[in-house]
């Protein structure tokens, strides 16, 4: 049986935390066309969340652009949580950004109204952090908290310290990445995960193992204690994503037919 977040979130008639672990597909586009393309071919897939890499997004500081194209994403894919990220490029972000233009993009999009979870790194700093919990908390927007790591898997200790520094800085749900260099370190990866659910972290929490070698807990990771695993829609924003169709039917036999 998989382990259930002590306290869940729920979106849109979505619940995260819960019985089954959600699965979402990342939007990636440079233009505003491409943005909704993809994402009307993501709707046919019938995700349980989409992400916005905003950071992929050609117009990402031109704060009005972005949230006319953030509005047109929400008509299109109707009911459908959506995620908000504006990746820093000290972790994987696809542009760079200074930090008080991601700030101001990030506010803007949590107050549209069009949101309904931002996901900004850990290693922004207080600052950073408690301006967009204060104004996620004001507009019911769910904050992730994330570490990416991608050149190494750390030890377990780090991996659970981690998360749970994401939770005491106020995330609603911490999330980790990192890259294995051998099966050992996808293990270490699910145990903290595990250590993690079965700790002080009340909320949901989003744990992965990238590459070719950490596919299995994208597959196997809501066993653990993982509630989102993100797979492929039509391109793949963090290496060793699964193609949905494939992971639904491998996800099936673990939790059962979605």
């Amino acid at each position: 049986m998989r382990q259930q977040s002590k306290k869940q979130i729920k979106m849109r008639g979505v619940v995260l935390g819960g019985p089954l672990p959600l699965i979402c597909l990342p939007l990636v586009a440079a233009t505003r066309a491409e943005l909704i393309d993809q994402a009307a071919g993501l709707v046919a897939l019938q995700p349980d969340l989409v992400e916005w890499r905003v950071d992929g997004f050609g117009e990402v500081e031109d704060v009005a652009a972005c949230l006319s194209a953030l509005g047109e994403l929400r008509r299109t894919i109707g009911e459908i949580p959506l995620i908000f990220t504006c990746r820093s490029d000290q972790e994987g972000g696809m542009r760079t950004v200074s930090q008080a233009k991601r700030l101001e993009v990030i506010v803007a999009a949590i107050e549209s109204g069009a949101i309904d979870l931002v996901d900004i790194e850990l290693c922004n700093g207080r600052g950073f952090i408690d301006v967009v919990k204060q104004h996620s908390q004001a507009n019911y927007v769910a904050l992730i908290l994330s570490y990416h790591n991608f050149k190494e898997t750390p030890d377990e200790t780090f991996i659970y310290n981690k998360l749970l520094a994401a939770w005491q800085a106020g995330a609603d749900i911490p999330k980790l990445a990192v890259m294995p260099k051998d099966y050992d370190d996808v293990l270490v990866l699910l145990r903290a995960t595990n250590r993690a659910r079965n700790s002080a972290i009340d909320g949901p929490l989003v744990t992965m193992s990238m590459g070719e070698l950490g596919a299995i807990s994208r597959l196997a990771g809501g066993l653990f204690g993982s509630d989102i695993t993100f797979a492929i829609g039509r391109a793949a924003s963090a290496p060793g994503q699964i193609p949905i169709a494939q992971l639904r039917t491998g996800m099936a036999i673990l939790f059962g037919d979605r």
